[in-house]
């Protein structure tokens, strides 16, 4: 265990890390499909590689694809190819990652992001191992072992609709569940450490940075919602940024990391505990745009009456009323033309705005923000990059 552990950089002596790591070094020499399930950041891409290194198929291809990160509309061409003229910018045949991947191992990352219509596609391969390209009705074949890996809490994204349940239980005939960082007891002290030594041979740091005993019990009591991504981030930046190699709990705090054992780390937990916790709560964000858009109905009935007492409900038909509305900031620059929202007279006719027209504003807002790179923009709307693509032409934004 301890050599496994050493070959793939892994760090730590929590129990259900290594008997996940036994597990995959177990099942690699089957075919056997491999569900890996953890939060984000726990390092879950380890484990196909691992299972791939010690199967029958090491010394053929092995493929990484991020399932989240590729546009809904083109994610079955992705995967399985398409034939020449299937749709207008096909100009030739693409052989897609299952045809590319024939004797190896597909590695599908984030899969409880795939479309119910891909989902389908995926089953049939995991079933008869045929798939079709896109616009060919000719079968082909192929001989890929899939490992699959998803942060979603699945039988809830069943109960949802979002997830073919026929699909969960081929891909999960192997479960391995990676702990979070927070239930690795001691581990975190040890990582950070790994990741001093690596940035400090990496960027030539005469001298690795260190913690001090007393900001030892700080990191070990953080909860770490981003988990070793989170921690990794962290280590590098105080190895760079910190004046003294002596990190202490003041440091520490500059950067967030201060005691909270007993904190809510604010993020949805993936197995085991409380089972609501690890449920996206989709109730709670119906709240929070029901309030929001009760707040705004109360400042345009607040700003009719100032209409009425200014008498500028007078002026002339067509014209545009310069009347600032509190809950649209919008970035220097920013027109309500470029924007589509709502002119003072079309909102005082409307008397409200629908949840549509606020989500399609914010979308707008953080792509302007982030200079219409989608990557960027679908983090700081906490959405997938599938997922804004699919509201992006919903809105009909991108025309």
């Amino acid at each position: 265990m301890q050599s496994l552990m050493n070959r793939y950089g892994i760090v730590g002596r929590n129990e259900a890390l290594r008997e996940a790591l036994a597990t995959a070094v177990l099942v690699a020499p089957t075919d056997l499909s491999v569900l890996v399930q953890g939060e984000s950041g726990v390092g879950k891409e380890v484990i196909p590689r691992i299972i791939h290194d010690h199967s029958k198929r090491r010394g053929k291809t092995y493929i990484a694809i991020n399932c989240g990160s590729i546009p809904e509309g083109t994610i079955d061409s992705e995967l399985f190819g398409h034939e020449k003229g299937a749709f207008t910018s096909a100009i030739g045949e693409h052989e897609g990652y299952f045809g590319a991947a024939d004797g190896g191992t597909l590695f599908l990352d984030e899969v409880g992001e795939l479309p119910l219509s891909t989902q389908a596609r995926l089953l049939r391969v995991l079933e008869t191992g045929e798939y079709l390209r896109v616009g060919s009705s000719t079968p082909r074949k192929t001989n890929v072992r899939i490992v699959a890996a998803t942060n979603v809490d699945i039988p809830n994204a069943i109960k949802q609709g979002r997830f073919r349940e026929d699909l969960y239980y081929r891909l999960c005939t192997i479960n391995i569940k990676i702990p979070p960082l927070r239930k690795r007891q001691g581990d975190a002290v040890l990582l950070f450490k790994k990741f001093a030594l690596d940035t400090a041979a990496r960027y030539n740091i005469p001298e690795p940075i260190r913690l001090t005993p007393e900001a030892e019990d700080v990191v070990n009591s953080y909860k770490w919602p981003g988990n070793i991504r989170q921690l990794r981030n962290i280590t590098e930046q105080l190895s760079i940024l910190a004046e003294s190699r002596s990190i202490t709990p003041e440091v520490l705090a500059k950067y967030g990391i201060t005691p909270n054992s007993d904190a809510d780390t604010g993020i949805a937990t993936i197995g085991g505990g409380n089972s609501s916790s690890s449920q996206h709560d989709y109730e709670q964000e119906i709240k929070i745009l029901a309030h929001a858009v009760f707040e705004l109905r109360s400042e345009v009935q607040e700003l009719k009456e100032k209409l009425q007492d200014h008498n500028w409900h007078e002026a002339p038909t067509g014209a545009t009323l310069p009347v600032p509305i509190s809950t649209q900031k919008k970035p220097r620059h920013t027109t309500t033309e470029e924007l589509d929202i709502p002119t003072a007279e079309e909102i005082v006719d409307e008397d409200t705005l629908n949840i549509g027209d606020m989500e399609k504003r914010n979308i707008l807002l953080s792509l302007q923000r982030n200079h219409y790179k989608r990557k960027l923009a679908a983090e700081e709307l906490g959405i997938s990059e599938r997922t804004l693509y699919r509201k992006i032409k919903a809105y009909g934004i991108d025309e």
